[in-house]
């Protein structure tokens, strides 16, 4: 059991940590929160000091490129459906019972995580069917704690979480001190110290509770039912490569906008006004739309043209390699036309293939974890002996294709067996029935041991006939016959 000043500077000091750091950066940008939003403008004044304009336009605009970027990783990874798989029936039944739809929804809430902060996890508990169930958990609010940093020199997981802000806006936090045995529950105010959460009636509470016979008895794991996926070795989002672009962009196009605002009114230059004072001068443009001048007197009207060619150019270089290194797919380099073919799809798929195929290597090894903790409660429940080399993954992805060729191939490709098909037939005087079958089911794609003793016998019709007409043979006509 940890002290309670242990856990607050554990917790503390991950907080500030780097890596949190980073964590927390990712989330912001997935969420739209870019540091375009905090801009401010400043100048020189006439004495030479440094002051924040007020006046002129400060736009700012953020473009969620991150958040496109990593959900579109998780749906393409994910858009095959379930892909925990054995060659097993009967253990395929049980692991569809675990890995069902509400675990592949969490599992795209820790995706989408791993890909915004860098690393995510999931925590075991037993579900009101006392099966193992698996849920996301923030991984900004996880902490571990190695049992050679511990006090008492055993593994830790701590967990903490925002519960609620009361009327008085303290934030109330949960804290729960995880171990391979039990859980410890600690409940905070604000910044105040943490104190034994006495809303729980069981604390510290057993992993879970069993009831035999009437008797209830606490069980534990045997482990600390907490998973960690991790996007990459270091344990980084895909942000870094891309930020600077993504904020360039920001940059660029909230600029435009800001130029195109302060620009957007046209400057008059006014000769031998027949006036009193600028006020006249402004409420005559505005209201009347004409003002009065001397006969050596004139009015120009002046534009000021914004350059916009060159922020375009750089705003299209932006986009274009944000999807580049940020190894997406860019629907605007497709256009919208028949004449855009599979091959050039499956090529713009290709950075977003590779990525997938790169995080596919963590996400096996996660699964193989949460399979593992499955398979030892089935084996136990069930007294089977099922091994985790029985399983496997099997991802499949869904790629959009051009529905014209699709169904032009597929018009080849029948006209193509059915030119085949034609080629057998008029070759079926020099085939035996059985070869030629054989031949005809391979194009239709036809398992021929499956129908080989549904098919008729070629030769049942010929042995009718023959039987037929040696019984007719030896009849007699009915009635008698006239004998010569």
């Amino acid at each position: 059991m940890l002290k309670i000043e242990e856990i607050t500077q554990l917790i503390a000091e991950d907080i500030s940590s780097e890596k949190k750091k980073l964590a927390r950066k990712g989330q912001d940008y997935y969420e739209g929160k870019h540091d375009i939003l905090t801009y401010r403008l400043f100048y020189y004044n006439a004495d030479g000091e440094l002051v924040e304009d007020k006046y002129r336009s400060n736009i700012r605009i953020s473009h969620p490129f991150f958040t496109e970027l990593v959900d579109q990783a998780v749906q393409y990874g994910l858009s095959g459906g379930s892909f925990v798989k054995t060659d097993d029936p009967q253990l395929q039944n049980e692991l569809d019972s675990y890995f069902n739809d509400e675990f592949y929804a969490e599992l795209a809430d820790t995706m989408t995580d791993a890909k915004a902060k860098g690393f995510a996890y999931m925590y075991g508990y037993k579900d009101e069917k006392d099966m193992l169930a698996f849920q996301n958990a923030d991984s900004l609010g996880v902490v571990e704690v190695e049992a050679r940093f511990a006090s008492d020199k055993q593994d830790h997981i701590l967990y903490w979480y925002v519960d609620r802000i009361d009327k008085d806006k303290k934030k109330v936090k949960k804290i729960m001190d995880w171990t391979a045995q039990e859980t410890y529950f600690y409940i905070q105010y604000d910044d105040g110290k943490l104190i034994p959460d006495d809303d729980e009636p069981m604390n510290p509470k057993p992993h879970t509770i069993v009831t035999v016979d009437g008797q209830k008895y606490a069980e534990a794991f045997g482990y600390i039912p907490f998973f960690r996926l991790d996007n990459n070795k270091k344990q980084v989002s895909g942000l870094a490569a891309i930020k600077d672009l993504i904020d360039d962009y920001d940059l660029m196009a909230s600029s435009l906008s800001n130029n195109l605002a302060d620009f957007d009114t046209p400057i008059h230059v006014i000769k031998g006004f027949q006036g009193d004072n600028m006020d006249e001068l402004q409420t005559n443009l505005k209201t009347k739309k004409m003002i009065g001048v001397d006969e050596d007197g004139g009015v120009e009207v002046k534009t000021i043209d914004v350059p916009y060619e060159a922020r375009k150019v750089k705003l299209e270089l932006d986009e274009k390699n944000i999807y580049r290194f940020g190894f997406g797919l860019n629907i605007s380099g497709l256009k919208d036309t028949a004449a855009t073919t599979n091959i050039a799809i499956k090529a713009a798929y290709s950075l977003l293939d590779l990525q997938a195929s790169k995080f596919e290597i963590k996400l096996k090894q996660f699964m193989s974890k949460l399979v593992g903790a499955v398979l030892k409660e089935i084996n136990e429940k069930q007294s089977t002996d099922y091994q985790l080399n029985q399983v496997y993954y099997q991802f499949e992805h869904e790629v959009m294709s051009n529905a014209t060729e699709n169904a032009a191939n597929d018009l080849t490709e029948a006209q193509k067996r059915q030119t085949e098909i034609n080629t057998l037939l008029g070759l079926a005087t020099y085939l035996d029935n059985e070869t030629l079958m054989q031949l005809v089911c391979e194009q239709l794609d036809i398992d021929y041991e499956e129908i080989k003793n549904k098919l008729p016998d070629p030769d049942e019709g010929m042995n009718s006939i023959t039987g037929a007409a040696a019984a007719l043979g030896g009849a007699e006509p009915f009635g008698g016959g006239v004998s010569e």
